[in-house]
């Protein structure tokens, strides 16, 4: 079993599994750079550095193989990636990369497209030689269903970084989080950032919603580093349906209210901040999506009616 991996991983927020495809299906795509890419990178990816500062170039695709794969629930899978000469991955907090392949609208057809889409590692972006994915494979989801699908040695195409929310040491008193399902990752990224860094005084609290408690990702790692970090990471869990472990179950039942985040979320102030990441659903009833070219947009949900406004909130 890979370092970190919990026994099962989760998928979509508490009641909206029906719905929660859609985050794969990111409904407009155009042709950009010989392939079919999400509008909503395009802005991201015009801001490229010049010069790659790992093993992942910012400026054009490149194939890493897969060392290590484990299948750990019927539909998602922990694949790990080797970066050559014992390389960093060149990530920046917070950044993503995004992965290219060649994909076949159907059996039939004669070529095939080029179809890109972002995922955030859930190795911290010092971790030398390797990078691991995380990836839910939706039943529509082109990309996701062609990673669940590679092997050890394959290799799949990559390109990065994509920055994201621009991440600097205490530049926030506190960072509430709202995780739904693989939505975890980028926060991932900031969490292990923040508390690598003992000179980072941000005290961060996330919530984390899945659709039962074997569906959490990376459930031991969260809490070993709420356990190492009590007074700078606090963690709390909302399911759908806690089954048999219900009489156990000390996180919260049912959806994401606006009770839950007044209790767990900093207050609205501009020294706090509030990343938000998951399915679009979850998105819509707690900060509302990003605008139609896929900005931040206009703040929305249950996060406004709390008295939050757009400065002080985050949609990955």
């Amino acid at each position: 079993m890979l370092p970190f991996v919990a026994k099962r991983y989760g998928a979509v927020l508490p009641s909206m599994a029906a719905l929660s495809g859609a985050a794969a299906a990111m409904a407009t795509q155009r042709e950009e750079n010989g392939g079919v890419v999400p509008r909503f990178l395009i802005p991201e990816m015009q801001a490229e550095a010049a010069q790659p500062k790992g093993a992942l170039n910012p400026n054009e695709f490149k194939p890493f193989k897969v060392i290590e794969k484990e299948n750990v629930t019927k539909n998602t899978v922990h694949l790990r990636f080797e970066l050559p000469n014992n390389q960093v991955s060149g990530l920046n907090v917070a950044s993503c990369l995004v992965t290219r392949g060649l994909i076949k609208e159907n059996p039939d057809d004669v070529n095939a497209k080029a179809v890109v889409r972002p995922y955030t590692p859930t190795t911290p972006p010092d971790t030398r030689g390797h990078l691991d994915l995380i990836v839910k494979v939706y039943p529509t989801g082109k990309m996701s269903k062609l990673i669940g699908n590679l092997n050890v040695g394959d290799t799949l195409e990559m390109k990065g970084p994509i920055p994201k929310y621009p991440y600097s040491p205490n530049c926030k008193k506190n960072i509430g989080m709202v995780a739904g399902g693989t939505g975890l990752t980028p926060m991932l990224q900031v969490i292990d950032a923040v508390l690598a860094n003992p000179e980072d005084k941000t005290k961060l609290t996330l919530v984390y919603a899945n659709q039962t408690p074997g569906d959490i990702i990376l459930k031991d790692r969260l809490d070993a580093l709420a356990a190492q970090h009590p007074d700078r990471f606090s963690v709390h869990y909302v399911v759908d349906r806690p089954g048999w472990l219900g009489m156990f179950w000390k996180g919260s039942v049912g959806y994401i209210t606006k009770d839950l985040l007044k209790q767990h979320m900093p207050a609205p102030d501009k020294d706090n901040l509030v990343m938000v990441c998951g399915p679009p659903p979850m998105m819509e009833a707690i900060s509302g999506n990003k605008d139609k070219n896929f900005q931040q947009g206009e703040l929305k949900g249950a996060l406004k009616d709390i008295g939050y406004d757009e400065s002080m909130v985050y949609k990955f």
